[in-house]
C-alpha cells in the first residue's frame, strides 16, 4: 500500500523560503514518479510541480517557475520541494502525490489528469 506523508509546512512571510519534504513507502520509490500540487481556500486542487523516476526530468506550474524547485533523493524514499520568493498567492494546502505507472508522462499530463495516489497534505500560509 503506497502511504505519503509530507512535512515542513507553515507560517512563512512574502518574500521567504520553506522546503516541503514528502516521505513514501510501500513500493519501490525510485521507480515512479512524483509530484507536488497544491489547493488554495475556495479554488480547486492544481499541479505545482512533478519529477521522473530518476530525476531527471522535471515540470513546473508557470506560477511557480524559477521560483520552486522539486527533487528527490531515491536513497531516502523522499521527494522535497524547496519554495523560496515565496507569495501571499502561494497559500494553500500542498499535497504529495504519485503516479500508478512506473514512467514520466510528463509534466502537460499531470496538470491535466492528476496522480493516482496521494498523501494527507500540509499546509503552507505566505503573510504578506
Amino acid at each position: 500500500q503506497v502511504q505519503l506523508v509530507e512535512s515542513g509546512g507553515g507560517l512563512v512571510q512574502a518574500g521567504g523560503s520553506l522546503r516541503l519534504s514528502c516521505a513514501a513507502s510501500g513500493r519501490t520509490f525510485s521507480s515512479y514518479p512524483m509530484g507536488w500540487f497544491r489547493q488554495a481556500p475556495g479554488k480547486e486542487r492544481e499541479f505545482v510541480a512533478s519529477i521522473s523516476g530518476s530525476g531527471g526530468n522535471t515540470g513546473y506550474a508557470d506560477s511557480v517557475k524559477g521560483r520552486f524547485t522539486i527533487s528527490r533523493d531515491n536513497a531516502k524514499n523522499t521527494v522535497y520541494l524547496q519554495m523560496n520568493s515565496l507569495k501571499p498567492e502561494d497559500t494553500a494546502v500542498y499535497y504529495c502525490a504519485t503516479d500508478q505507472k512506473p514512467y514520466y508522462r510528463g509534466s502537460t499530463y499531470y496538470k491535466s489528469y492528476g496522480m493516482d495516489y496521494w498523501g494527507k497534505g500540509t499546509l503552507v500560509t505566505v503573510s504578506s
